[in-house]
């Protein structure tokens, strides 16, 4: 082989190796938004709702947004809940409604507080809901992150003090 034929072959050889190189993977951010929904239902409730009540039936979305430090470590979070309720009697007025931890067969301790006072909403229709935004801790926020079937949303009534509709938590996204 003449000079000229191995140099454009070396050529070509570089030149292969250097398009199939690999390229330093970027760095990727960190996810800051979560979005869980919970289904809720008095057949969810421990015990079962079994009074005029147990016919309601809603909808909780939960947006979690968390910042994050230079090294990707949760710093703060903040919670924000739209419930959205239906099929409650006429007047059925709210008393509280927050995150548990525990599992969906216990009455579990509260996590995240709506901080909804008694009487804040009102079914006038047997229909409503409300929107709230609290913030939580770092530890609470990355177990919902890891765990949320470990989680459940609860709200309460007059009638129902130990909760009238609750479903465990669902990440969306």
């Amino acid at each position: 082989m003449t000079r000229a034929r191995l140099f454009l072959l070396a050529f070509i050889a570089a030149t292969a190796a250097c398009s199939n190189s690999t390229t330093t993977p970027s760095a990727t951010t960190p996810q800051t938004s979560y979005t869980f929904t919970a289904a809720l239902s008095p057949a969810n409730e421990v015990p079962p709702v079994t009074n005029a009540e147990k016919s309601g039936s809603g909808t909780a979305n939960i947006g979690l947004v968390v910042t994050r430090d230079s090294s990707g470590a949760i710093t703060s979070a903040a919670v924000t809940f739209n419930v959205g309720l239906t099929g409650f009697p006429a007047g059925t007025s709210l008393t509280a409604a927050h995150i548990h931890e525990g599992a969906s067969t216990c009455a579990c301790p509260v996590k995240v507080s709506t901080t909804l006072s008694s009487g804040e909403v009102v079914l006038t229709n047997g229909t409503g809901g409300f929107t709230k935004q609290v913030s939580t801790t770092v530890d609470i926020a990355t177990a919902m992150i890891n765990t949320p079937e470990n989680y459940y949303f609860n709200v309460h009534t007059g009638a129902n003090p130990g909760g009238v509709a609750r479903g465990i938590l669902v990440k969306q996204q």
